[in-house]
């Protein structure tokens, strides 16, 4: 069998099995299906990369719900050496299932990766959900198969971004954007701008020579070794476009070494400039040079503070189109220093999908509300009032602004699910292979790939009954993180029984109360940290429902005067009164305030202190915008406005801004 296999493979005729398989993709009772007791052992079998194995069980489990994987793992094993007919079969004999999209996106990126742009472009139309990396190596087959519109679609994602920022594939699509007949001259010369900055020598070189000023290698590589005796070198030529473009590679080197040093440099320059009344440096690039040195400097924000020189800067620069990164990087600073005009400014620089999200969206109204004329105050409130229609973290903000009260009542209880609902979601073939690997106690990444598609795929139908039957009966069973993802990826349900469900309750609510904290925060620390999951486990060793690292849990029981057990530190009882002794004695450490409690609890007491102001206070919202840890800003805004819909839960409201009191500064 594995020599027909083989000589199959050789011919690049098919690697689909022999027997012609049958897949049960109608409304069938899936309850008796037996496929999954081989899951394990076909898997097992992949990971060996065991062909003749995964061909006998691709027969044990013809017809089966998972005949499908060890198809997939057999394929996937050899996938650079497919041919496209090969994925296009297995495409549509598995036809809605996520191994089917996921054969043909792996093998898209594969073959992306080493150049087989026609390979590419036969297997896209079978790509339906794509990450940003699959999109990228779908949008280099159009772009290398003359089809420049739908290529060009990924430009506001790649063409300004940084090169350390994009999956690998969308860096490459960039650079080969660099050719597409929609990219204009003035793209170009930002796009060389920003790779300036960046040092990406290979995108200097072709957008150069494509501007018609081409830059070689050796220039570039000649300054990177000595930037200082190009400037110096810079000041003694005659002026040119080129030179003004390795003025600022040069520059762009030594600010990488140094933003002081940076400062310094330029500030040398431009005085040499004006005192010789000629331009030594171009107003184009004297606004870039501070483009550049204000980027630098906030990379720092974390060790150093931010910065009123970043501020001056960014102002400096003025003239210059953002990025997104770059106009997102000059809207907190302005946000940090209560800048509101700037702020006004920096959003305005956004790309206009930028402008409309809901964290833009809030920021905007801040900033008329704060500085604006009469009329961009009654633009501020008519934004609150579009926010406020969400109970997400702005929503909530929005809401406070308006003197909304939020109220979770109206839906805290368990809906009512009809049984022809539950029927029709259990004969979906994803959900039930979801449900069946969950059963099983089988691979639960496995089990939440099925569990996420099926949800993406009934909400792309407009099903939303069978969402909400498949979250409800998640639910039942106690596996709450698959329940909430549910609710939580769908537009238009809320229904906080289910997003926000309140196991451990007794445990939860008696903890907190005997350290004195709120009980409603540590459920929005609980569920933002495992999702309830009491077995969950992070990269870094954290543990339990509370996510606890070993060293803390010492802490913890040191100062409770207990011995140390690993095992009962990660226990349910155990590891909530654990979490919430270690949230008081942060809540004790950072000023009693919540917020910066929270960070503390997710980076670290010293970091959330840093990140404090040094004098004065701050509003909240600023702090959190301002925190320089992407993770850790977004796990503030999560924990707070869970916080605030468990505390309507628990029959104690309490408003997000009442949890969000103005920061104090570090030295208190």
């Amino acid at each position: 069998m594995a020599l027909a296999t083989g000589i199959l493979g050789v011919l690049g005729l098919t690697q689909i099995a022999c027997a012609q398989l049958s897949f049960q993709d109608n409304s069938s009772n899936y309850a008796n299906d037996t496929s999954v007791n081989y899951f394990m052992e076909a898997y097992s079998a992949g990971e060996r990369r065991d062909s003749s194995a995964l061909y006998q069980y691709e027969q044990m489990m013809n017809g089966g719900l998972f005949s499908m994987y060890p198809a997939y793992w057999r394929l996937n094993n050899d996938i650079s050496t497919l041919n496209p007919s090969v994925v296009i079969q297995f495409a549509n004999q598995y036809k809605g299932s996520v191994m089917a999209e996921k054969l043909t996106a792996d093998y898209a990126e594969t073959k992306a990766q080493s150049g087989d742009y026609g390979a590419v472009r036969q297997v896209a139309s079978y790509i339906i959900n794509a990450d940003d990396s699959e999109k990228c190596a779908v949008a280099l087959g159009y772009n290398n198969g003359g089809d420049a519109m739908r290529a060009i679609a990924l430009k506001p994602m790649v063409w300004l971004a940084a090169t350390k920022d994009l999956p690998a594939l969308c860096s490459q699509l960039a650079m080969e954007m660099n050719n597409n007949p929609m990219i204009s001259n003035t793209d170009r010369k930002a796009r060389l701008m920003r790779m300036l900055r960046d040092g990406n020598t290979g995108d200097i070189m072709a957008l150069s020579q494509t501007l018609g000023t081409p830059i070689s290698y050796s220039e570039l590589s000649e300054i990177q070794s000595n930037p200082s005796g190009f400037i110096t070198r810079f000041s003694r030529e005659p002026y040119s476009v080129k030179n003004q473009y390795l003025y600022l590679y040069a520059l762009g080197r030594i600010i990488n070494k140094s933003y002081s040093e940076g400062a310094v440099q330029l500030g040398y320059d431009i005085n040499l400039t004006d005192s010789r009344g000629q331009k030594l440096i171009s107003d184009d690039t004297r606004q870039y040079a501070y483009r550049m040195l204000a980027m630098r400097r906030v990379y720092f924000n974390t060790d150093d503070g931010y910065s009123q020189d970043a501020l001056n800067w960014f102002r400096n620069s003025a003239g210059q189109s953002y990025s997104d990164e770059e106009a997102e990087e000059y809207a907190k600073v302005a946000i940090r220093f209560n800048q509101w005009r700037d702020l006004i400014t920096a959003i305005g620089g956004m790309h206009n999908t930028t402008q409309q999200e809901n964290m833009w969206q809030y920021w905007l109204a801040r900033a008329y509300e704060q500085a604006g004329s009469s009329s961009e105050k009654g633009l501020s409130r008519q934004i609150y009032q579009q926010l406020a229609r969400h109970n997400d973290y702005y929503g909530l903000l929005a809401k406070d602004k308006l003197g909304q009260r939020f109220s979770a009542s109206s839906s805290s209880s368990l809906p009512r699910v009809s049984s022809g609902d539950t029927a029709r979601m259990l004969n979906n073939p994803s959900f039930a292979r979801a449900f069946a690997l969950y059963n099983a106690d089988a691979s639960r990444a496995y089990a939440n790939r099925e569990w996420n598609w099926a949800v993406q795929r009934a909400l792309a139908n407009n099903d939303e009954k069978m969402v909400v039957a498949a979250s409800k009966y998640a639910h039942d069973l106690g596996w709450l993180d698959r329940s909430i993802y549910a609710i939580n990826i769908a537009d238009n349900l809320e229904i906080f029984s289910l997003s926000h469900p309140m196991p451990h309750q007794n445990q939860v609510v008696s903890y907190s109360r005997q350290v004195g904290i709120d009980p409603a925060w540590a459920y929005g620390i609980m569920r933002q940290e495992s999702r309830f999951v009491s077995s969950a486990r992070s990269g870094v060793g954290a543990s339990g429902l509370m996510q606890i690292m070993p060293d803390t849990a010492k802490y913890i029981a040191r100062n409770l005067g207990e011995s140390y057990s690993a095992s009962r530190a990660n226990s349910g009882d155990t590891n909530i009164r654990y979490g919430t002794w270690y949230m008081s004695d942060i809540m004790g450490k950072l000023h009693n305030h919540p917020v910066v409690a929270t960070a503390g609890y997710n980076a670290g007491p010293n970091k959330a202190k840093r990140w404090q102001p040094p004098y004065g206070t701050l509003d909240a919202d600023q702090y959190v915008e301002t925190i320089n840890y992407p993770e850790t800003r977004d796990y503030v805004k999560r924990v707070m406005e869970n916080a605030t819909i468990y505390s309507s839960l628990l029959g104690s409201p309490m408003s997000l801004s009442q949890r969000m009191t103005a920061v104090p500064a570090s030295y208190q």
